[in-house]
């Protein structure tokens, strides 16, 4: 009698399970009528041609000057301290890193003051934006127990109109998107929309040309060169690249960046040169920024970011830490890119 309960018990766990995985199921597809409907405007897909490879010429970057570190700017106050926002919970995934250029000989003081005028094209003729791109990352983390997965970033260009999108995936335990729309100038992104969903929410965030509109619906002044989670990464790879901002160990770079929630100053320091290790693209140098605590932190989350010389100074290892006990890593597996540069396709009006 032992013995058949003993051969019955695996029958009756698997069973178990699958009424609970049914459970979930229903529940998850319950929930989908009523999340918020997405404001983002469809784009084509694009065309990936080739796969890009490690450039020799910048595969070893000049190391830094002797040059005295100067000090670090003390943050501006945030866009409105006068009517106090309730933050919206912070996401897993929130990969918040955000810098604002500071030159190699001066700071630009008003480089984060809110503009009283619409943000402008600028008149530089000079476009150094990359072709469109897509990033491939293998994730694996830690949350309640170990996770494996995969990643994406993706940037496309139409004409004046850009997208960059952050897609995590850890198969049916969970999944991010992040979503970044607006107009692009030959020196910067100017957000429009962002959006980011899980599994059962959806969160957004509008950009006008003068304010920001918080999920909430609270508005708050625009500061100059705003980013948002996902625009972010494709604006600091374009400053690097383009020596707008220099990049060398002791420097430091900031700039706002905003979330559903609110808006906060970023400052990253560039810490170290660190060679990674990854699966298909080889040994790879990259400078690796590291943020600096909040004044008035909206959650416990902290990102680190390696970027390479050799590949564009695209981001090829993010990694975001959200205690001691939960974090994510993302490590670049292959990188590809169209033919063309982005702003050869004309947008429609």
């Amino acid at each position: 009698m032992a013995g058949r309960q003993s051969s019955h018990r695996p029958l009756i766990a698997g069973l178990t399970l699958a009424v609970l995985l049914l459970h979930w199921l229903a529940l998850a597809w319950l929930e989908r009528p009523w999340i918020e409907p997405s404001v983002l405007r469809a784009l084509t897909s694009p065309m990936f041609t080739r796969t890009l490879t490690p450039s020799v010429a910048a595969a070893a970057p000049k190391p830094a000057s002797a040059r005295k570190a100067r000090p670090a700017r003390p943050a501006p106050a945030t866009p409105s301290e006068a009517s106090p926002i309730e933050p919206l919970a912070p996401l897993p995934a929130e990969a918040a890193i955000a810098a604002a250029p500071e030159p190699e000989a001066v700071l630009e003081e008003a480089a984060l003051a809110a503009p009283t005028t619409p943000p402008q094209a600028d008149a530089a003729p000079a476009d150094n934006w990359p072709a469109d791109t897509r990033l491939s990352y293998q994730a694996r983390g830690v949350f309640r127990g170990p996770l494996w997965g995969d990643a994406q970033v993706q940037w496309q260009r139409e004409g004046e109109r850009y997208q960059v999108q952050l897609k995590v995936s850890f198969g049916w335990m969970a999944r991010l998107s992040m979503t970044s729309q607006g107009r692009v100038t030959p020196t910067q992104l100017l957000p429009e929309t962002f959006e980011e969903e899980t599994t059962t929410a959806r969160r957004h965030l509008e950009f006008t040309p003068q304010e920001i509109v918080l999920m909430n619906g609270s508005r708050l002044p625009r500061p100059e060169g705003v980013q948002d989670s996902a625009s972010q990464f494709v604006a600091l790879a374009q400053r690097f690249a383009s020596a707008a901002t220099p990049m060398a160990v002791g420097q430091s770079v900031q700039f706002w960046l905003a979330r559903p929630g609110g808006a906060d100053v970023w400052t990253y320091d560039v810490v170290e040169m660190e060679t990674l290790a990854t699966p298909h693209l080889g040994a790879l140098q990259t400078f690796h920024l590291k943020p600096r605590p909040l004044a008035n932190p909206r959650g416990p989350i902290t990102a680190e970011m390696w970027f390479a010389p050799a590949l564009q100074y695209l981001p090829v290892r993010i990694k975001v830490t959200l205690n001691d006990e939960a974090w994510v890593d993302l490590l670049v597996d292959k990188i590809e890119q169209s033919a063309a540069p982005g702003p050869s396709a004309k947008s429609p009006p």
